[in-house]
């Protein structure tokens, strides 16, 4: 998947003057623009994009009032296709270019696998139509969009969506992703980033990487300063490696001109065993694709997981956040307030 694109938007986009709809009061306040959703709490900022590169909060907007740091990515909470195992190999002359998959190599690894409705939501989609829910101590972002290619024989027009929740008084939002499938498969998942990827030059950005299901010692930045494919250390396939306690994946900010520490950015799959495979490798920045579902699903069915990304003094810190909300996979939110379901 290509990032690249998106950049200079972005860094044009979190400038731009919100023009409607500001709302503002108990340390809240939403302003919208034609290009995005803007939103603030006493402890976060964040921005929601409508047009570019869409879907998750936008790149560098996600702010630690706390410690005057941002992420270090090209969003989080990013989406891409719907997929399942097994190779396009056999029809790729038939493909649209962008659902086209190639594996055995180091942008994607060895596993086969293939796209099954596109476009890729983040980079192709272009342009989505986001909700706010205001309540009494949070601001809600709900958005959709329905899939408009698909691999042959498949029919297309799944829906994904969308909720992201900023508490009032936490570090953090929570957020889920949905899929309303069209048609049948034995193993449908979806891929989204999560946290976020790691932008860095030879690790100036973050220090260490904590991943949950690798045990309690972090991975020093020193591991990411060469390309390796996902599949060739670092990854996590729930077929291989089973169901861990928790799944958490952060890094360690760092500033990087100064070196001084930051916090931890978190990414956590509140039921753990929604994940099927967990990628976190180096490929000109550290890449943070996480999947879930893998399940069989029939026409007319949705699956969805549920997460909690945000800010950390610790690890330790993230534990006690992940086990508050542990086994949850759906999010529903109204004016009345929001709610995590399994």
């Amino acid at each position: 998947m290509n990032r690249a694109l998106m950049m200079g938007c972005f860094v044009a986009a979190l400038r731009l003057s919100a023009s409607a709809g500001v709302a503002q009061g108990d340390g809240l306040a939403v302003s919208e623009s034609d290009e995005q959703i803007s939103i603030a709490t006493p402890e976060l900022e964040a921005a929601v994009r409508k047009r570019g590169y869409v879907s998750g909060v936008a790149a560098q907007s996600f702010l630690d009032k706390k410690t005057g740091m941002r992420d270090a990515g090209f969003g989080m909470d990013i989406v891409d296709w719907i997929m399942e195992p097994g190779s396009d190999e056999a029809y790729r002359g038939q493909l649209e270019r962008e659902l086209v998959y190639p594996f055995g190599n180091l942008y994607h690894g060895k596993q086969p696998k293939r796209s099954i409705e596109g476009p890729q939501i983040c980079t192709q989609a272009r342009e989505l139509n986001p909700e706010v829910v205001r309540g009494e101590d949070f601001v809600a972002v709900r958005q959709q969009f329905q899939y408009r290619t698909a691999a042959p024989g498949k029919k297309t027009g799944s829906r994904w969506s969308q909720v992201l929740v900023f508490p009032k008084g936490k570090r953090y939002f929570v957020s889920m992703d949905r899929s309303d499938a069209v048609k049948s498969s034995e193993a449908m998942f979806l891929r989204v980033d999560m946290p976020g990827h790691i932008r860095h030059t030879r690790g100036d950005t973050f220090s260490e990487i904590y991943l949950s299901y690798r045990g309690e010692t972090p991975i020093p930045s020193s591991e990411f300063f060469e390309d390796f494919a996902p599949d060739e250390k670092f990854n996590y396939r729930r077929d291989r490696d089973g169901v861990p306690q928790r799944m958490i994946r952060a890094y360690h900010l760092r500033d990087p001109k100064s070196g001084k520490p930051g916090p931890w950015l978190a990414g956590m799959v509140l039921d753990p065993s929604a994940t099927s495979e967990a990628w976190c490798h180096q490929r000109g920045y550290v890449c943070m694709i996480l999947e879930f579902g893998e399940r069989p699903i029939r026409a007319g069915e949705s699956f969805s997981a549920a997460f909690v990304v945000g800010y950390f003094d610790s690890i330790d810190e993230m534990k006690r956040v992940y086990d508050l909300y542990k086994g949850n996979t759906r999010l529903d939110v109204s004016p009345e307030g929001w709610k995590l379901q399994k």
